[in-house]
């Protein structure tokens, strides 16, 4: 009897050890995310700036995870900063170097305005942001 508690022992103590030792083990690094912000107006002058208040929210954490992102203008034309940063170039990939950020567009045109910022990690994942601004005219407004 005491063989066969032995036998069972070493045989469970074995097990574990291959367990272990597999290669098998998957650490996850890759975790989707998104940006959320603040509401932002819908009309904007030519001139005039808009700040656009983000987080990052991950669904998981991977210490080594880093964040990219760029963005395009298709209608309009106007200039994207975040916070005292120099103007971005249009799809130019720059650090998100904080989980709370604040953009700021100042429009360059009296026309609707389009802008998309693509975020990026380093596992692959993606996520994106569009924003729309229409022209605010003055003149209208005094009518």
């Amino acid at each position: 009897m005491r063989r066969s508690f032995s036998y069972i022992l070493f045989t469970l103590l074995l097990a574990a050890i291959a367990c272990a030792c597999s290669d098998d083990i998957d650490i996850q690094q890759g975790y989707e995310f998104k940006v959320t912000h603040l509401p932002v107006p819908k009309k904007i002058r030519k001139g005039e700036t808009v700040e656009i208040r983000c987080q990052l929210e991950r669904s998981g954490y991977y210490e080594n995870t880093t964040y990219k992102f760029r963005y395009f203008q298709p209608d309009g034309a106007g200039i994207l900063r975040i916070e005292d940063s120099e103007p971005f170039l249009h799809n130019d990939y720059y650090d998100l170097t904080k989980e709370s950020f604040r953009f700021f567009y100042t429009s360059q045109s009296e026309d609707q305005q389009v802008i998309d910022i693509y975020f990026f990690d380093s596992e692959g994942n993606s996520f994106t942001l569009r924003f729309e601004f229409n022209n605010e005219n003055v003149e209208e407004e005094e009518e």
